[in-house]
């Protein structure tokens, strides 16, 4: 049961078609309110991506013997590729927007070998493109924000 909750984001997985983007989502609204209230948003962000990143693995591996696959119910990965999409990121809201629209852009057309990341075996390969996806956004928003395009 736990893995479940785990790898369903606390039940977002289960919502159905869009369920990835809904976690997204979530994801983004949690990071910018959860920064408001932390004094170092350097660590705690680079921590918490790390553990959901490492319990969404473990997690999504124990639910493919039941579920399949990358069951479309296991969203955990998108939390954590929109995690490392945020990582260093100025708390703006266009900032928070834009890493959103990037990480889904990449996690749907999965270009650039995200694809071939879903080969890996077992929960590492349910993450590691989610994973792949998140740098991916992360250092195209980087781009964004030096050259100060908003």
């Amino acid at each position: 049961m736990f893995h479940k909750i785990i790898s369903t984001g606390l039940g977002i997985g289960y919502i159905g078609k869009g369920a990835g983007t809904i976690a997204a989502i979530a994801t983004c609204l949690c990071w910018y309110f959860s920064q408001t209230i932390y004094t170092n948003p350097y660590l705690w962000p680079v921590l918490v991506t790390l553990f959901l990143t490492l319990i969404g693995t473990i997690s999504a591996n124990v639910v493919e013997n039941e579920w399949g696959k990358d069951h479309q119910r296991v969203v955990i990965d998108e939390v954590a590729g929109m995690c490392i999409a945020l990582i260093g990121v100025p708390l703006k809201p266009v900032y928070i927007i834009l890493g959103l629209l990037l990480f889904r852009f990449f996690d749907i057309l999965k270009p650039l070998y995200i694809r071939k990341m879903e080969a890996l075996p077992g929960g590492l390969g349910v993450m590691a493109d989610d994973v792949l996806a998140g740098i991916y956004s992360s250092i195209v928003l980087q781009i964004f924000i030096s050259f100060e395009f908003f």
